[in-house]
């Protein structure tokens, strides 16, 4: 059964990314190139709606059993409203997020989905209380944002996108949660449908539509599939979501550092700095992919862990993580507290 749903899932976004595209033209809904874009024509920007459309589709014929439906569809369509929106009209930064937080306010007062404790890793545990809420907004809001951020090349944000869910869908199997796992993977074979179209050199991009529907449905689908579990699995989809995740994180470090405000726009997230280090479009997204890659493994690796491997796990992943940023200047070129260490110390 879950077979013929991704076969579905696959070829209904390759039959409606191209209705789309023409969709997008006819309304307006295209990428014109600027300083900050890589592309140099006009490029149709709705593709998130495709995706969107197969992920529906499947998602109502097979109907995984689970009791989360109406929330899920409404919380996902307000997103994606948003989204046509934006690529539309390019709405304000503030009417953006007020999309964001309906969406996210639908999952947890409808859902009744919220991150209402954590087992500490050695006794007891830590209650939210009335913080629940808030903070599974903020992790809604966050995630949906992450992706948004990395969605600057041709297939970047799609392929990630599509590792995480794979990652996650993995992780649920071994969870024992069947529902997570079976709408995590139709959403991946969307994705991939999508990304036919728009792998390099892309003939459409998903657009704030895709990147924000996308980044939602992680988020939530990570909700859960590890809520009310202990601190260190609540750690398991901060990794699988290494990359957007570690770039937004940067990015924030980057625009303190040099006194820029937090909304600011600039071209040195993730993909910029690999571009300007000399690789090429194709090869960058590649990279940014076996990076993903890298986090989604060692996600599994670290569900499967002791609780100290699990800490040597997270140090040796910081390490590394912090060598590579101050290796390309993510965080900012005069960023290098420990290559400098290690300078020192030699």
């Amino acid at each position: 059964m879950l077979a013929y749903a991704l076969v579905l899932a696959f070829v209904a976004s390759i039959v409606f990314t191209p209705l789309v595209k023409r969709l997008a033209y006819r309304i307006g809904a295209v990428d014109r190139p600027n300083y900050r874009k890589v592309h140099a024509r006009i490029m149709p920007r709705l593709g998130g709606l495709a995706i969107y459309l197969s992920f529906i589709v499947t998602y109502l014929i097979y109907r995984p059993d689970g009791d989360f439906d109406k929330a899920l569809l409404i919380g996902a369509t307000i997103i994606i409203i948003t989204g046509v929106l934006d690529d539309m009209l390019e709405i304000t930064a503030k009417a953006k997020m007020l999309g964001q937080l309906a969406a996210a306010v639908v999952i947890v007062v409808y859902g009744e989905i919220q991150i209402e404790f954590i087992n500490l890793p050695f006794n007891g545990n830590l209650e939210f209380g009335y913080f629940a809420i808030p903070l599974t907004i903020i992790w809604i809001v966050g995630i949906t944002n992450a992706v948004n951020l990395i969605d600057g090349l041709d297939g970047l944000a799609a392929g990630v996108s599509t590792i995480a869910l794979v990652t996650l869908s993995a992780m649920a199997i071994l969870m024992g949660n069947p529902f997570v796992a079976t709408v995590t993977a139709i959403l991946a074979a969307s994705t991939l449908g999508f990304l036919v179209f728009n792998f390099y050199p892309a003939r459409i991009f998903m657009g704030d539509t895709g990147a924000l529907f996308l980044g939602f449905m992680i988020s939530v689908f990570a909700l859960l599939g590890f809520k009310g579990v202990t601190m260190f699995a609540l750690i398991i989809p901060v990794i699988m979501l290494g990359v957007p995740v570690s770039d937004t994180f940067f990015a924030i470090v980057r625009r303190l550092r040099e006194k820029q405000p937090l909304s600011a726009a600039d071209k040195s997230h993730l993909h910029h700095c690999l571009l300007n280090v000399g690789f090429t479009h194709r090869q960058t997204v590649l990279i940014i992919y076996a990076i993903a890659s890298l986090f989604g493994m060692t996600a599994l690796i670290f569900s499967q862990a002791t609780l100290w491997g699990a800490l040597l796990l997270v140090a040796v992943m910081l390490v590394v993580i912090e060598l590579f940023v101050e290796i390309i200047g993510l965080a900012g070129k005069n960023y290098r507290p420990l290559l400098n260490f290690l300078k020192f110390t030699k």
